[in-house]
């Protein structure tokens, strides 16, 4: 906007001097917007919507091209505006900067890769000249073009089209197809083998990056041999990572945005602060989503399906809501986490008519005592829960005081009715390995004894993936472990019979084992 002394500044100047005075403040404009690509697209692009995740994006692609790191993947879910900023104004952007610069962009097909480069092209056509880029004569091939000062793309599929071809910068947008291209093990070896003998070694020493934006179908994709290969830049690796999910969870380390627990990820389509319609969107991608998919596509945490217990096709076929049964035992199962990246596993369920385990209920999530306690309570409270069985490895004493507690509290909140009395608490106490207590409960599944009263999309995708060699300890399939073997006792007959842990002595004589018929858990009554 021109000021008013600026206009009597510019009216004692003739026209030249007036032209190249705007000319300069146009110039100047054009040059701010080259901080980063995000503020590059918002700038020149009025359709571009701006969101908290495209700042981060875009300052870790800054990081780049200041020479923080060389290596940077990005994992979003779908259609929130990575690739349009990562391989479209990105590739635009360093040209801008770098107009002697080769980029290749590539992807799991000719079409889309060719795409991404007739978009580059487009806008150095329409906004090339704000920055003095111009294509150069003759260079009409819409998968190989150049621009006058030697730089330009060349946009092909991943496994060809680079042999022979110079790159400063290589971004690798979704080399695999999908799930069933990224789980071929054929697939992955001629992408792993293409990336190693082919793609890097058409780097250039002067200046090199390579950026990578990808769905995580499997741990051994593109994006998971790299990181095994060459590790994270936090952990001492080469890679920066930008991990955004559709839901923040506290397992994927420190979030980028600084979202709590259970916060979702902004969409470009819908107002920041539409937080109802944020957690709706993703919430009916997760519900139109078998497990699997929700957490490669929206949570970028693929698990492998080999070696689990229990199938997705079984899970599915124990959801089940509209069978009639009566209720004759009703029950809430807890396994406790201090916080943290630890997930509470806080799952109701009942003992129908039929001799089954009906899971009804979870609310599982990474919670402090003082959380998990208090959820387990207003569970209990909703579903007239007789029962709170509760795994008392760690704290005994501890978690039947948090339990009480939350009780009380929630009581004097009026959160629960002064008069309803607090449900017996079940303090059990694993005695052996989570394979060995989730095996019997696997069983009962495949047997029919279990059900789900509906789609459980976490609890089911635990199952369906965890590993018996896997280090972590999934919350959700303790407590429905431990809510199996509380309604249905006989399943822990003789379940456990390794190794049982050894009782503290008694007074005046010797300490005893427990009997291998005790089962997966030992059990005793809070009074």
């Amino acid at each position: 906007m021109i000021t008013p002394a600026a206009a009597d500044e510019l009216g004692d100047l003739d026209d030249v001097a007036v032209y190249q005075q705007l000319t300069a403040a146009e110039k100047a404009v054009s040059r701010d917007l080259l901080r980063d690509p995000v503020t590059l697209a918002r700038g020149l692009d009025g359709t571009f919507r701006m969101r908290p995740h495209l700042r981060v994006i875009g300052d870790a692609l800054k990081a780049v091209e200041r020479g923080d790191y060389d290596r940077l993947m990005i994992f979003t879910p779908p259609q929130v505006g990575k690739s349009t900023t990562v391989a479209e104004w990105f590739p635009f952007w360093w040209l801008c900067l770098y107009p002697m610069d080769r980029i290749g962009v590539t992807s799991y097909g000719d079409d889309l890769a060719l795409r991404r480069g007739k978009t580059i092209r487009g806008y150095v056509e329409e906004y090339g000249a704000e920055y003095d880029l111009r294509m150069k004569a003759g260079s009409g091939a819409m998968q190989d073009w150049a621009v006058t000062e030697g730089g330009g793309v060349r946009s092909v599929s991943v496994g060809k089209g680079l042999t022979g071809h110079d790159v400063n910068v290589l971004i690798i947008d979704d080399p695999h197809k999908d799930r069933a291209d990224a789980e071929s093990q054929a697939s992955r070896r001629a992408l792993h083998d293409w990336y190693s003998s082919t793609a890097l070694k058409r780097l250039q020493p002067d200046r090199n990056c390579v950026v990578g934006i990808q769905t995580r179908w499997h741990p051994d994709d593109w994006a998971g041999r790299r990181l095994a290969d060459e590790g994270r830049l936090e952990e001492g690796g080469r890679w920066k990572v930008i991990h955004l999910p559709a839901i923040a969870d506290p397992k994927f380390g420190p979030d980028p945005l600084g979202r709590a627990p259970g916060d979702p990820l902004p969409h470009p389509k819908i107002p920041t602060r539409n937080r109802p319609r944020l957690l709706a969107w993703w919430g009916d991608m997760k519900a139109t989503s078998i497990p699997r998919d929700w957490h490669a596509l929206a949570q970028g945490d693929p698990q492998p399906a080999e070696g689990a217990l229990v199938s997705e096709e079984l899970l599915r076929l124990l959801r089940d809501g509209v069978t009639k049964v009566e209720p004759q035992k009703i029950a809430v199962a807890v396994d406790p986490s201090g916080g943290g990246r630890d997930v509470a596993g806080v799952v109701g369920g009942f003992l129908g008519d039929d001799k089954r385990v009906w899971i009804t209920h979870d609310r599982s999530a990474a919670m402090s005592s003082a959380e998990w306690s208090t959820a387990a309570c207003l569970l209990a409270h909703e579903t007239n829960a007789a029962i709170i069985y509760v795994e008392g490895n760690y704290g005994r004493d501890m978690c039947e005081l948090a339990i009480r507690t939350s009780w009380e509290t929630l009581q004097e909140a009026g959160d629960i009715p002064a008069d309803v009395l607090m449900p017996a608490i079940d303090l059990v106490t694993a005695k052996q390995g989570k394979l060995l207590r989730a095996e019997p409960v696997a069983q009962q599944m495949v047997q029919d004894r279990v059900r789900l009263r509906g789609l459980f999309t976490d609890l089911e995708r635990e199952w369906a993936t965890w590993q018996p060699t896997d280090p972590a300890s999934p919350g959700r399939i303790d407590a429905s472990c431990i809510l199996v073997y509380g309604l249905i006792p006989e399943a822990n007959k003789g379940a456990i019979v390794h190794a049982p842990l050894p009782q503290a002595p008694q007074p005046g004589g010797a300490g005893r084992q427990p009997s291998p018929a005790a089962g997966a858990y030992g059990r005793r009554i809070a009074k």
